[in-house]
């Protein structure tokens, strides 16, 4: 564990971070910004005033890489104005790209990979004491020195992630994670079960389990199931929602299939990546299940949860994608009925197998076919949105909505207009019918009835109806 962790220390240097792609990213930067206020740091919003300043980047697609990179360039100018300034860059890039960086980019200071977040505070210190530079992208098969990259939390929020697995042993053709984020390594389930419980306490209601490939937890440590997982958080006092994220198709489990029955907080959403529809693609990309088993899998899920929502991933324009190729994929999306998509363009990855393939698809063809998929699937949503019109969903208040409009106030002139998730993860902006005083009540973490009024591209509206305790899955809990 670095040296200081768990000192108090007087904070007298600030940490900008600039936190950019999946989940994974998201909480590491908590731990960054946790593991760094043992040496004295803490997180500011200024580029201008930080003492050190850290990219945690993404490496998945060639887009999020250049992002990166144009965010390091734009930092030139202040490294040479600010005497002391470090300059830092974390994550999947640095992982990957190593002392090229350092190459490439004379003023960035420190390059750590996605294994070296416990060894951050030594790192920095050295750079203070030392006006050295150093590159740490060592990565590790160890569960401990993973687990020790794990620190407390450290905001009260209604939601929250939870990592309980790391890297990935699947090697999609496509793919850089298992080169970035090395080899499937999962957390012990009673750690996992000690941090929810500690979030419970600090007020958290929802926790989203994060991982690679969730599915296959626990397999290579001979742990528990994920399903097993999933029904010991379930009883966890004070959660009351629970989600996860990623699933792999080949690994969805029949145990956990049943689990969107019988685990009575699991929300009625799974985000289950396709990313073709055509099994010739998906054998080139070596994803190991064919269409046929997917939309198997899928009905399977709808039997046991039938108000399930289902999200997913494509990529269009794989090497070698022909036009019948990007036919099925249109007729799967239609089959499937997904509630909403990520779509991407093919992008050649360093490392991955498949920018050596053959046949690549032009740039404007890949263009036009993820402007059909986004059109199919902005048809297929509006009209799932729409089907809401008129019901009441119970929502997971998240706080004050980002749409707030200057009229949405109460007669003491405090804002009313909130937002929060249903269990199918779909984002609702909602009123509170103000009569009895002020909209501060809703605390983020309480669980309401919210009639909808209006569906949205992307969104819900509605208004307040019920703020008492609830349903869920037959089992009554509060959201005290």
């Amino acid at each position: 564990m670095a040296r200081g962790c768990g000192m108090k220390m007087k904070i007298s240097k600030t940490v900008y971070i600039n936190t950019m792609g999946c989940q994974m990213n998201v909480v590491d930067t908590e731990q960054i910004e946790k593991i760094l206020s043992t040496i004295g740091y803490e997180r500011t919003l200024s580029l201008d005033t930080a003492d050190l300043i850290i990219a945690n980047t993404c490496a998945i697609r060639e887009k999020a890489q250049q992002k990166a990179f144009s965010f390091l360039g734009r930092l030139a100018g202040l490294k040479k104005r600010k005497a002391g300034l470090i300059v830092s860059i974390g994550g999947c890039v640095a992982q990957q790209e190593g002392e090229r960086i350092l190459k490439r980019m004379p003023y960035v200071d420190l390059v750590f990979g996605t294994d070296a977040i416990c060894r951050l505070p030594e790192m920095v210190q050295q750079i203070e004491v030392e006006k050295c530079r150093v590159i740490d992208v060592e990565t590790t098969t160890s569960v401990n020195e993973f687990e020790n990259g794990i620190a407390l939390h450290n905001h009260r929020e209604a939601a929250k992630f939870v990592t309980i697995m790391q890297g990935c042993d699947n090697y999609c053709t496509y793919c850089v994670v298992p080169y970035v984020r090395g080899r499937e390594k999962s957390r012990a389930s009673g750690k996992i079960i000690k941090e929810i419980r500690e979030l419970a306490k600090s007020g958290v209601r929802e926790v989203t389990l994060l991982g690679q490939n969730v599915n296959s937890y626990g397999k290579k440590e001979g742990l528990c199931t994920f399903a097993e997982l999933l029904r010991q958080v379930n009883e966890i006092e004070g959660i009351l929602r629970i989600r996860f994220t990623t699933s792999h198709p080949k690994d969805l489990s029949d145990d956990l299939i049943g689990a969107f029955h019988s685990v009575e907080k699991l929300c009625d959403h799974v985000h289950l990546p396709i990313q073709s529809g055509s099994n010739a693609v998906l054998k080139r990309m070596n994803r190991k299940y064919t269409r046929e088993e997917y939309l198997t899998k899928v009905d399977r899920l709808r039997q046991a949860c039938p108000g399930i929502a289902i999200s997913s991933d494509i990529i269009v324009g794989f090497p070698g994608e022909t036009e019948d190729d990007f036919l099925d994929t249109l007729d799967l999306i239609k089959l499937a009925g997904y509630n909403s998509l990520f779509t991407f363009n093919y992008s050649d990855r360093p490392n991955a197998p498949a920018a050596a393939f053959p046949n690549k698809v032009h740039p404007a063809e890949q263009k036009a076919r993820l402007q059909s998929v986004l059109s199919l699937q902005e048809s297929i949503t509006t009209q799932k949105n729409s089907e809401l019109v008129g019901s009441t969903a119970q929502i997971l208040v998240e706080g004050k909505s980002k749409k707030q409009r200057l009229n949405d106030v109460n007669p003491n002139g405090q804002a009313i207009q909130w937002s929060g998730r249903t269990s199918t993860n779909k984002v609702v902006n909602f009123i509170r019918n103000d009569h009895e005083g002020p909209g501060d009540e809703l605390l983020p973490g309480k669980l309401v009835h919210v009639e909808i009024e209006k569906a949205l591209a992307h969104s819900l509206w509605g208004k307040l109806v019920e703020a008492e305790p609830f349903g869920l899955k037959g089992k009554k809990y509060y959201a005290a």
